[in-house]
């Protein structure tokens, strides 16, 4: 029996298989729709070891927040494509959920909790793995960060930027706060608390410079220490001057103190930060997809 595009188009709609998994369902059931959908649903958790193991650095940052109680997550997947994907979005939302009511130790925790979404579970690893195989692409729980004990404020950039404040005082100084890390980007609250590796770093890129310009060893060394001081105002973010200063120079410590507002500590996610990314040829992969059907694998 001929294997029509709408035929495959429907059996797509029903599983959400990628359409190839789907043509050769189709051509193995004989074009029995029913038989085709059976046929995939027992190959999804084959599919699912094949895309298991694939870089996922793509995702979305979600978060869940309750009062004084809330959570931040990093959910990883291959494509942007299916990090907006709604089964994909309500796996996130979940997860993040069940890290700020069930507090698990690790991902690992996180992933024996009890969830049931689409179909899968009983438990949030086993939809996971069902998604997985539904969707054809490999994702992952990467981190998550719990929040107790504080007033909290968050702001999500989209899917891609998430920042939890912890704070006591106004709500709206302290979201704006949140939104000014996101655009911004410090490293830590204060100058006191840069990191010393990242301070050593900028110091010897600052010597480097100092040595070149050939500059008596007095004025080199004042120039490294005023660069490393720059540095530090500029990745600290009670130094740094407010996203929304209406004079361009109030700074976030400054608009604090007038709304008598104090923040105890900030989490910023990135997605995909610090993951190596795989280029895919994407001509390549079609090729390949269109061989293995053609070889029958």
């Amino acid at each position: 029996m001929a294997i029509s595009a709408s035929m495959v188009a429907e059996l797509r709609a029903k599983t959400d298989a990628p359409m190839m998994e789907c043509k050769k369902a189709l051509t193995e059931a004989d074009g029995d729709m029913a038989k085709a959908e059976e046929l995939l649903r027992v190959k999804l958790g084959t599919k699912a070891g094949k895309a298991a193991s694939r870089i996922t650095a793509e995702g979305v940052i979600t978060a869940s927040v309750a009062g004084q109680l809330g959570a931040m997550i990093e959910v990883n997947s291959e494509t942007d494509f299916v990090s907006k994907n709604d089964s994909f979005i309500a796996l996130a939302n979940a997860a993040a959920k069940l890290v700020a009511e069930k507090n698990p130790a690790d991902v690992a925790a996180l992933g024996a909790l009890a969830y049931e979404q689409d179909g899968f579970g009983p438990t949030l690893e086993d939809v996971r793995k069902g998604l997985i195989g539904k969707i054809g692409e490999n994702m992952s729980f990467r981190r998550f960060k719990r929040f107790e004990g504080a007033d909290l404020a968050v702001y999500l950039h989209g899917t891609r930027i998430g920042v939890m404040v912890e704070y006591a005082g106004d709500a709206t100084a302290a979201k704006d706060v949140a939104m000014h890390i996101a655009a911004m980007k410090p490293v830590a609250l204060s100058s006191a608390d840069v990191p010393a590796d990242l301070i050593e770093k900028e110091r010897s890129v600052a010597a480097a410079k100092a040595e070149v310009s050939g500059k008596p060893t007095d004025i080199a060394a004042k120039m490294v220490e005023g660069s490393v001081q720059k540095y530090l105002k500029e990745v600290s973010l009670f130094n740094q001057v407010f996203v929304k200063a209406a004079d361009g120079k109030q700074t976030v410590e400054q608009m604090l103190k007038a709304a008598n507002t104090t923040i105890k500590a900030f989490t910023m996610y990135i997605v995909g930060e610090g993951i190596e990314k795989k280029v895919d040829d994407f001509a390549a992969e079609v090729a390949a997809q269109v061989a293995a059907a053609k070889s029958g694998a």
